[in-house]
Formats: structure tokens, C-alpha cells, sequence
């Protein structure tokens, strides 16, 4: 894998195998002989239509309408990196896949969004309610993976990928709560340091990407060391990724199509690392300019250029970019020490570099 067409071949060859795997815990329709039903047995008679209504056809939905699969296709690059089989391990795969759209479909109706990958958001069609419990629904369905595979798992891996899953799930409620008190302005702009917004970032964006890496790396049989310093690695990733987010959001024409336009963040209110660069380095007045627009939740295009010509006056995207980067590389410099050489291991590096470098 030595360039990014190669690194989008397989993110699109992974999507199908991905899916259908997903397919396998999450059906696009509920039948009495859904995996599901197995696993847990109903006492009674299950209403099929309800649940492909209010589960199957919006989930799908919302899976179907796009998405890079990065997270699946991490997980399987960690365990053949580190010597395991990453076929034998597939259905783990999905489960940081299915927790991040679940995720999105929550998000989306706590920002009061419109649209999601360019199409109208899931509580937009289908309703509040059923968004919401859905939500709630993807980030439970992909442990029945576990349920299912864990007679075939030696009893301290299966635990750790159990311990994975809840203290991974913990921190992401954490990410959420700060970003929202954030771009709600329940705490003031001024306070918010590069630090702050790193921790925010690891357990919001970095959390999936750290979950799929150790749990690829604890089924692979990896040391405690090993599964530490890829899950690092990971979270780094998932924050660069964010960082890159973030930039596209304020300068990627054909990214912020399906969103609504540019600066769509600058309409949240969010604080991202740029906007607090920009804060910390800009001068008195356009300081309060930009906070000011940030407090407005405009959806007014000529405020969010004047944001976004204040966040660029002060270097703030390349700042970004240049962390992004660094991060990055810092943590792989640790994972290196771990990885044995391999094709896998030279594809993993090339596959972080596509995911902060990308362009939609």
C-alpha cells in the first residue's frame, strides 16, 4: 500500500465485507430467525414490522447512505500487525462501526441538525423518538458479537475485550457532554486551552478508533504494552482525523457540500483547536468578533467568512495541520517499537497518513 488510491481501494472493498457482517447482528429486516432471537430468546411473540419500522429501516438508512468504514478497516490492519488473523476476527470488526453511526444518529438530534453525509438526518424522517432509541440500540446490538463468539475466545480475552467496550463507552459520553457545555456556551470560550480540547477530542473521536485498535489488539493475543501503545496510536489517529474534520468544515469546498456549506461548525458554535488558536494569539478586537459570532449561532454565510478570515488570519489551520501531523507521528514512533516488520505494518502507516491528508 503506498498511496491513498490504494489505501481508497480497500476502504471500498472493505465497506461490502464490512456491511455484511453487519448484516449478520444488525438485519436490514428482523425474521423470526434473526441472530438476535437466537442469542436471546423471546418468551413471547415478537412484533416484527414494529421493529424493522423503528430499528432496521432507519439504521440502514443511515448506514447506507456513506461512511469510510476506517474504524473496521484499523481493526483489521492492528491484528495482522500484530501477527493474528484478521478473517478469523471479522465480526469483532463491526462493532466500533455500528457504536460510531449510532453516535452520529444521537449527535444529530442533540445539534438540531438538518442533514447527515448530504442527506436529511434520520430524526428528520423518521421522527425524534425512534432517532433517539435507535441510537441508543447501535451502541448495545454489536456486544451480541461477543455473546455469540465467546465460547471460541480464550476467558481473559473475552473479558478484555468486554473492559474495552465499557470503559471505551464511558469516555465517549465524557467527549459528548464537554462538547456540548462547549458549543452551548456553558463555559466560557477564554477557558477553553489546546489541552482541554485534546482530551475532549480523545474521548469523543479518538474513543472508536483507540476501542477498534485494542480490541484487535487483545484478540491477536498482543502484551498489555503493545495493546497500550496501538490503542495511543489509534486515538491519535481519531483526533488527527477530527482536527482534519474540522479544517475541511472551514476550507473544503466539495466536504462541506453534503453539510450545508463552509464554516457549518462556525454556525454551532463549536470550538475547535483552530478557533482556539485564534482566540489565544488574535488581538482584543478580533477576539471578540470571533466569539461573538461563535455565541450567535448564525446560519448567515457573510458571518461565517468573517469567522473564518479571522481564524486564517492568525495561521490557525496550518497550526492544526502541523498538530495533526505530529501527533501522529509521535505515536507512531512508540508503535513501532512493537510492530513486528510486515506488508501490515507499512499499510497501517500509510493508512493514518490518508486519514489526516484526505480531502472529503
Amino acid at each position: 500500500m503506498g498511496n491513498n488510491a490504494d489505501v481508497e481501494k480497500i476502504l471500498k472493498e472493505n465497506v461490502k465485507l464490512i456491511d455484511r457482517y453487519i448484516e449478520k447482528y444488525v438485519p436490514r429486516e428482523y425474521t423470526e430467525d434473526s441472530l438476535l432471537f437466537k442469542i436471546s430468546p423471546p418468551r413471547y411473540e415478537v412484533d416484527l414490522e414494529a421493529l424493522n419500522k423503528t430499528v432496521a429501516e432507519p439504521i440502514w438508512r443511515l448506514l447506507d447512505s456513506g461512511g469510510k468504514r476506517w474504524r473496521p478497516a484499523l481493526f483489521l490492519l492492528v491484528c495482522e500487525a500484530l501477527g493474528g488473523n484478521p478473517k478469523k476476527f471479522l465480526d469483532f470488526a463491526i462493532i466500533p462501526e455500528i457504536v460510531h453511526n449510532g453516535t452520529l444518529m444521537a449527535d444529530d438530534v442533540e445539534d438540531s441538525s438538518e442533514f447527515r453525509r448530504g442527506k436529511p438526518c434520520t430524526h428528520k424522517l423518521f421522527g425524534i423518538d425512534i432517532a433517539i432509541n435507535a441510537s441508543q440500540l447501535m451502541y448495545f446490538l454489536p456486544m451480541t458479537v461477543l455473546s455469540e463468539k465467546k465460547k471460541k475466545l480464550p476467558d481473559e480475552r473475552a473479558r478484555g475485550v468486554y473492559e474495552i467496550y465499557v470503559q471505551e463507552m464511558t469516555n465517549l459520553s465524557l467527549g459528548q457532554a464537554t462538547d456540548i457545555a462547549w458549543h452551548r456556551g456553558l463555559t466560557s470560550a477564554y477557558g477553553v486551552t489546546e489541552e482541554r480540547y485534546l482530551q475532549m477530542c480523545a474521548y469523543k473521536t479518538g474513543t472508536l478508533a483507540r476501542m477498534a485498535a485494542k480490541m484487535a489488539a487483545v484478540l491477536a493475543g498482543a502484551d498489555a504494552d503493545a495493546v497500550e501503545k496501538v490503542g495511543i496510536f489509534a486515538e491519535s489517529i481519531g483526533v488527527a482525523f477530527q482536527i482534519q474534520d474540522d479544517i475541511l468544515d472551514l476550507v473544503g469546498e466539495e466536504f462541506a457540500k453534503g453539510k450545508g456549506g463552509l464554516g457549518m461548525d462556525i454556525t454551532e458554535g463549536k470550538l475547535t483547536l483552530m478557533v482556539i488558536n485564534a482566540i489565544q494569539k488574535a488581538d482584543q478586537a478580533d477576539k471578540k468578533e470571533l466569539t461573538r459570532i461563535l455565541g450567535l449561532h448564525t446560519e448567515e454565510e457573510a458571518s461565517r467568512k468573517k469567522a473564518i478570515a479571522i481564524i486564517r488570519k492568525y495561521g490557525a489551520i496550518e497550526h492544526a495541520r502541523n498538530f495533526a501531523s505530529k501527533i501522529v507521528q509521535d505515536s507512531w514512533d512508540e508503535v513501532d517499537k512493537v510492530l513486528p516488520p510486515s506488508e501490515a505494518k507499512d499499510k497501517l502507516r500509510t493508512f493514518a497518513e490518508y486519514l489526516i491528508q484526505r480531502q472529503i
